[in-house]
Protein backbone atom coordinates (compact mmCIF):
# COMPACT_ATOMS: atom_id res chain seq x y z
CA UNK A 1 0.00 0.00 0.00
CA UNK A 2 1.63 3.66 -0.99
CA UNK A 3 2.46 5.84 1.73
CA UNK A 4 0.41 9.16 2.01
CA UNK A 5 0.53 12.33 3.25
CA UNK A 6 -3.12 13.82 3.58
CA UNK A 7 -4.59 17.16 4.60
CA UNK A 8 -8.07 17.57 4.22
CA UNK A 9 -10.32 20.64 5.23
CA UNK A 10 -7.56 22.26 6.74
CA UNK A 11 -8.15 25.74 8.44
CA UNK A 12 -5.80 27.53 10.15
CA UNK A 13 -5.51 30.83 12.22
CA UNK A 14 -3.07 33.12 13.31
CA UNK A 15 -4.10 35.29 16.44
CA UNK A 16 -7.51 34.60 15.80
CA UNK A 17 -6.95 35.86 12.06
CA UNK A 18 -7.87 33.13 8.98
CA UNK A 19 -5.10 32.52 6.99
CA UNK A 20 -5.54 29.14 5.40
CA UNK A 21 -9.67 28.45 4.73
CA UNK A 22 -10.19 24.95 3.55
CA UNK A 23 -7.00 23.45 2.24
CA UNK A 24 -7.02 19.74 0.92
CA UNK A 25 -4.11 17.95 -1.11
CA UNK A 26 -2.99 14.30 -1.02
CA UNK A 27 0.85 13.23 -1.67
CA UNK A 28 1.75 9.81 -2.03
CA UNK A 29 5.39 8.48 -1.99
CA UNK A 30 6.83 8.90 -5.85
CA UNK A 31 5.35 11.90 -6.38
CA UNK A 32 6.16 15.75 -6.76
CA UNK A 33 3.66 18.47 -5.96
CA UNK A 34 3.86 21.61 -6.96
CA UNK A 35 2.26 24.49 -4.60
CA UNK A 36 2.21 28.01 -6.65
CA UNK A 37 0.20 31.08 -5.49
CA UNK A 38 0.67 34.72 -5.41
CA UNK A 39 2.21 36.46 -1.80
CA UNK A 40 0.07 36.15 1.23
CA UNK A 41 -1.95 33.59 -0.15
CA UNK A 42 -0.78 30.77 2.64
CA UNK A 43 1.89 28.71 1.03
CA UNK A 44 4.66 29.01 3.41
CA UNK A 45 1.56 28.80 6.51
CA UNK A 46 0.81 25.33 4.60
CA UNK A 47 4.74 24.47 5.17
CA UNK A 48 5.00 25.38 8.26
CA UNK A 49 1.55 23.69 9.67
CA UNK A 50 2.39 20.04 8.38
CA UNK A 51 5.80 20.21 10.11
CA UNK A 52 4.62 21.08 13.16
CA UNK A 53 4.93 25.11 13.84
CA UNK A 54 3.36 26.22 17.11
CA UNK A 55 2.37 29.13 16.51
CA UNK A 56 -0.26 28.30 14.05
CA UNK A 57 -3.72 27.61 15.40
CA UNK A 58 -5.66 24.68 13.75
CA UNK A 59 -8.83 24.93 13.58
CA UNK A 60 -10.63 22.29 11.54
CA UNK A 61 -9.56 19.65 9.21
CA UNK A 62 -6.82 16.88 9.49
CA UNK A 63 -3.12 15.85 8.45
CA UNK A 64 -2.46 12.58 8.30
CA UNK A 65 0.45 10.16 7.85
CA UNK A 66 -0.49 6.99 7.06
CA UNK A 67 -3.74 6.81 8.19
CA UNK A 68 -2.86 8.59 11.54
CA UNK A 69 -3.91 12.34 12.85
CA UNK A 70 -0.81 13.83 12.81
CA UNK A 71 -1.71 17.49 14.68
CA UNK A 72 -0.73 17.07 18.47
CA UNK A 73 2.42 15.32 17.50
CA UNK A 74 5.54 18.29 17.81
CA UNK A 75 7.78 18.75 15.10
CA UNK A 76 10.54 16.29 16.17
CA UNK A 77 7.90 13.57 16.17
CA UNK A 78 7.06 14.43 12.47
CA UNK A 79 10.52 14.70 11.48
CA UNK A 80 10.97 11.31 13.09
CA UNK A 81 8.36 9.73 11.03
CA UNK A 82 9.51 10.90 7.79
CA UNK A 83 8.47 14.80 7.56
CA UNK A 84 11.04 17.18 6.12
CA UNK A 85 11.01 20.58 5.52
CA UNK A 86 13.33 22.73 3.77
CA UNK A 87 12.81 26.14 4.94
CA UNK A 88 12.81 29.67 3.31
CA UNK A 89 15.08 31.08 5.56
CA UNK A 90 17.40 28.69 7.48
CA UNK A 91 18.01 29.36 10.68
CA UNK A 92 22.33 29.52 11.27
CA UNK A 93 23.73 27.67 14.25
CA UNK A 94 27.17 29.26 15.27
CA UNK A 95 29.41 26.46 16.66
CA UNK A 96 27.70 23.79 15.23
CA UNK A 97 29.47 21.80 12.55
CA UNK A 98 27.46 20.76 9.57
CA UNK A 99 29.11 17.13 10.40
CA UNK A 100 27.83 16.80 13.77
CA UNK A 101 24.87 18.34 13.20
CA UNK A 102 23.89 15.78 10.49
CA UNK A 103 25.04 13.18 12.51
CA UNK A 104 22.90 13.35 15.44
CA UNK A 105 19.71 14.15 13.04
CA UNK A 106 20.68 11.31 10.82
CA UNK A 107 20.53 9.28 13.99
CA UNK A 108 17.58 10.10 15.33
CA UNK A 109 15.31 9.60 12.48
CA UNK A 110 16.43 6.41 11.75
CA UNK A 111 16.35 5.50 15.11
CA UNK A 112 12.97 7.24 16.67
CA UNK A 113 13.00 5.25 19.24
CA UNK A 114 16.91 6.06 20.71
CA UNK A 115 16.88 6.87 24.03
CA UNK A 116 18.84 10.08 25.13
CA UNK A 117 22.54 8.74 25.72
CA UNK A 118 22.69 5.53 23.21
CA UNK A 119 25.27 5.53 20.29
CA UNK A 120 25.10 7.60 17.39
CA UNK A 121 25.45 6.34 13.74
CA UNK A 122 28.81 4.90 13.70
CA UNK A 123 31.72 7.54 12.70
CA UNK A 124 33.04 5.65 9.94
CA UNK A 125 29.73 4.85 8.52
CA UNK A 126 28.55 8.21 8.47
CA UNK A 127 31.31 9.99 7.17
CA UNK A 128 31.69 7.55 3.87
CA UNK A 129 27.94 7.98 3.75
CA UNK A 130 28.15 12.00 3.76
CA UNK A 131 31.07 12.00 1.30
CA UNK A 132 28.96 9.89 -1.10
CA UNK A 133 26.06 12.36 -0.86
CA UNK A 134 28.44 15.39 -1.23
CA UNK A 135 30.13 14.37 -4.30
CA UNK A 136 26.87 13.70 -5.03
CA UNK A 137 25.78 16.75 -4.73
CA UNK A 138 29.36 18.59 -6.03
CA UNK A 139 29.64 19.94 -2.79
CA UNK A 140 33.06 20.49 -1.13
CA UNK A 141 34.15 18.29 2.01
CA UNK A 142 35.21 21.39 3.71
CA UNK A 143 31.51 21.95 3.68
CA UNK A 144 30.73 19.55 6.81
CA UNK A 145 33.52 21.87 8.51
CA UNK A 146 31.61 24.53 8.67
CA UNK A 147 29.10 25.80 11.31
CA UNK A 148 25.56 25.23 10.22
CA UNK A 149 24.11 28.37 8.04
CA UNK A 150 27.23 30.69 9.37
CA UNK A 151 28.30 33.20 7.29
CA UNK A 152 26.34 31.13 4.33
CA UNK A 153 25.17 32.86 1.46
CA UNK A 154 22.07 32.42 0.14
CA UNK A 155 23.33 29.27 -2.18
CA UNK A 156 25.06 27.57 -0.22
CA UNK A 157 22.23 27.79 2.70
CA UNK A 158 20.22 25.86 0.13
CA UNK A 159 22.50 23.71 -0.55
CA UNK A 160 22.95 22.48 2.91
CA UNK A 161 18.87 21.93 3.00
CA UNK A 162 19.34 19.73 0.25
CA UNK A 163 22.41 17.63 1.76
CA UNK A 164 20.57 17.47 4.96
CA UNK A 165 17.55 15.75 2.96
CA UNK A 166 19.67 13.44 0.55
CA UNK A 167 21.28 12.40 4.35
CA UNK A 168 17.94 12.06 6.14
CA UNK A 169 15.99 10.18 3.46
CA UNK A 170 12.46 11.42 4.27
CA UNK A 171 9.47 9.79 3.12
CA UNK A 172 8.42 13.48 2.52
CA UNK A 173 10.08 16.38 1.77
CA UNK A 174 8.43 19.82 2.07
CA UNK A 175 10.72 22.89 -0.05
CA UNK A 176 9.57 25.87 0.89
CA UNK A 177 10.61 28.47 -1.63
CA UNK A 178 14.18 26.50 -2.30
CA UNK A 179 14.72 28.71 -5.21
CA UNK A 180 14.36 32.21 -3.60
CA UNK A 181 17.54 34.82 -3.53
CA UNK A 182 19.17 31.96 -6.05
CA UNK A 183 21.06 32.69 -9.57
CA UNK A 184 19.77 30.82 -12.91
CA UNK A 185 22.91 28.60 -12.07
CA UNK A 186 22.26 27.82 -8.85
CA UNK A 187 18.44 27.20 -9.34
CA UNK A 188 19.89 24.30 -12.21
CA UNK A 189 21.98 22.81 -9.30
CA UNK A 190 19.23 22.89 -6.87
CA UNK A 191 16.97 21.61 -9.44
CA UNK A 192 19.51 18.79 -10.27
CA UNK A 193 20.15 17.93 -6.95
CA UNK A 194 16.46 17.48 -5.76
CA UNK A 195 16.21 15.33 -8.65
CA UNK A 196 18.85 12.72 -7.96
CA UNK A 197 18.24 12.39 -4.14
CA UNK A 198 14.05 12.62 -4.37
CA UNK A 199 12.63 9.40 -6.70
CA UNK A 200 10.24 6.72 -5.94
CA UNK A 201 11.03 6.67 -2.68
CA UNK A 202 10.12 9.96 -1.35
CA UNK A 203 6.92 12.50 -1.91
CA UNK A 204 7.73 15.88 -2.69
CA UNK A 205 6.05 19.00 -2.08
CA UNK A 206 7.59 21.86 -3.68
CA UNK A 207 6.39 25.70 -2.67
CA UNK A 208 7.52 28.37 -5.88
CA UNK A 209 7.09 31.51 -7.69
CA UNK A 210 8.82 30.12 -10.36
CA UNK A 211 9.24 26.84 -12.61
CA UNK A 212 12.88 26.96 -12.94
CA UNK A 213 13.27 24.82 -9.82
CA UNK A 214 10.87 22.26 -12.22
CA UNK A 215 13.37 21.85 -14.85
CA UNK A 216 14.34 18.20 -13.28
CA UNK A 217 11.33 17.82 -11.22
CA UNK A 218 7.86 17.50 -14.11
CA UNK A 219 5.55 17.94 -11.19
CA UNK A 220 3.00 15.36 -11.36
CA UNK A 221 0.43 17.75 -9.78
CA UNK A 222 0.41 21.72 -9.76
CA UNK A 223 -1.79 23.22 -7.29
CA UNK A 224 -3.02 26.99 -7.35
CA UNK A 225 -3.56 28.37 -4.02
CA UNK A 226 -5.72 31.89 -3.40
CA UNK A 227 -7.13 33.09 -0.41
CA UNK A 228 -6.02 30.64 1.75
CA UNK A 229 -7.34 27.49 0.08
CA UNK A 230 -6.18 25.11 -3.40
CA UNK A 231 -8.57 26.76 -6.23
CA UNK A 232 -6.94 24.81 -8.88
CA UNK A 233 -4.69 21.55 -9.30
CA UNK A 234 -3.64 20.26 -12.76
CA UNK A 235 0.07 19.13 -14.45
CA UNK A 236 3.24 20.82 -15.97
CA UNK A 237 1.22 23.17 -18.04
CA UNK A 238 -0.14 24.63 -15.44
CA UNK A 239 3.02 25.80 -13.42
CA UNK A 240 4.29 26.95 -16.91
CA UNK A 241 0.88 29.21 -17.54
CA UNK A 242 1.38 30.48 -14.23
CA UNK A 243 5.32 31.50 -14.72
CA UNK A 244 4.18 33.32 -17.59
CA UNK A 245 1.01 34.95 -17.34
CA UNK A 246 0.84 35.39 -13.50
CA UNK A 247 -2.59 34.71 -11.69
CA UNK A 248 -4.71 37.61 -13.09
CA UNK A 249 -6.43 34.72 -15.10
CA UNK A 250 -6.99 32.59 -12.18
CA UNK A 251 -8.41 35.31 -10.09
CA UNK A 252 -10.96 36.02 -13.30
CA UNK A 253 -11.83 32.14 -12.81
CA UNK A 254 -12.49 32.23 -9.08
CA UNK A 255 -13.60 36.11 -7.81
CA UNK A 256 -14.86 34.65 -4.74
CA UNK A 257 -11.06 32.88 -3.33
CA UNK A 258 -9.96 36.57 -4.90
CA UNK A 259 -12.08 38.70 -2.77
CA UNK A 260 -11.31 37.31 0.10
CA UNK A 261 -7.15 37.30 -0.88
CA UNK A 262 -7.88 41.01 -1.91
CA UNK A 263 -9.40 41.72 2.38
CA UNK A 264 -6.56 39.29 3.86
CA UNK A 265 -4.05 41.14 2.06
CA UNK A 266 -5.82 44.86 3.65
CA UNK A 267 -5.69 43.31 6.60
CA UNK A 268 -2.17 42.07 6.93
CA UNK A 269 -1.38 45.72 5.67
CA UNK A 270 -3.40 47.39 8.43
CA UNK A 271 -1.90 45.39 10.94
CA UNK A 272 1.82 45.19 9.97
CA UNK A 273 0.70 49.63 10.19
CA UNK A 274 1.90 49.64 6.01
CA UNK A 275 -2.09 50.98 5.78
Amino acid sequence: MTETLKIKNLHVAVGGKPILTGVTMTIRRGEVHALMGPNGSGKSTLAGVIMGHPNYEVTEGTIELNGKDILEWDATERARAGIFMAFQRPMAIPGVKMADFLRHATTNVRKPDRKEGEQLIPMREFRKELRDKMTQLRMDEEFARRYVNDGFSGGEMKRAEILQMAMLRPKFAILDETDSGLDVDAVKLASQSIAEIGGADMGILIITHHDRLLEHNTPDFTHVMLGGRIVETGGVDLARELYTEGYDKVRQRHPEDAAVEKEMAAEKKFVSGVA
